[in-house]
């Protein structure tokens, strides 16, 4: 893992690397990197809303530090859950004829 991220095992055993991404002043995504390398393929994303008083700053901004430090397994486990595929996958508009 790198250093600016840690590991959530999902439920059904695969352990996702995680990432914070793009912090702003009111939410941040994160990234569940799959471990069968970082293509976006199979990779995961979800909104963490941040509540602390930067969300009420246009001119606020959050951390990715401080984000990871509030994500909880109970957190991650809640965001896995809501979380969708960066790529749209395979679609009968994405294959080839």
């Amino acid at each position: 893992m790198a250093n600016d991220s840690r590991e959530f095992t999902g439920p059904d055993g695969t352990r996702w690397g995680v990432q914070v991404k793009v912090p702003g002043a009111s939410n941040a995504m994160i990234v569940f990197h799959h471990p069968g390398g970082k293509t976006a393929r199979l990779d995961r994303y979800a909104w963490h809303q941040w509540h602390g008083p930067e969300a009420r700053s246009v001119t606020g901004s959050i951390t990715k530090d401080a984000v990871m430090k509030v994500l909880t397994p109970s957190a991650l486990s809640l965001l896995f859950r809501r979380s969708m595929p960066i790529s749209a996958g395979r679609t009968p508009l994405t294959e080839a004829n």
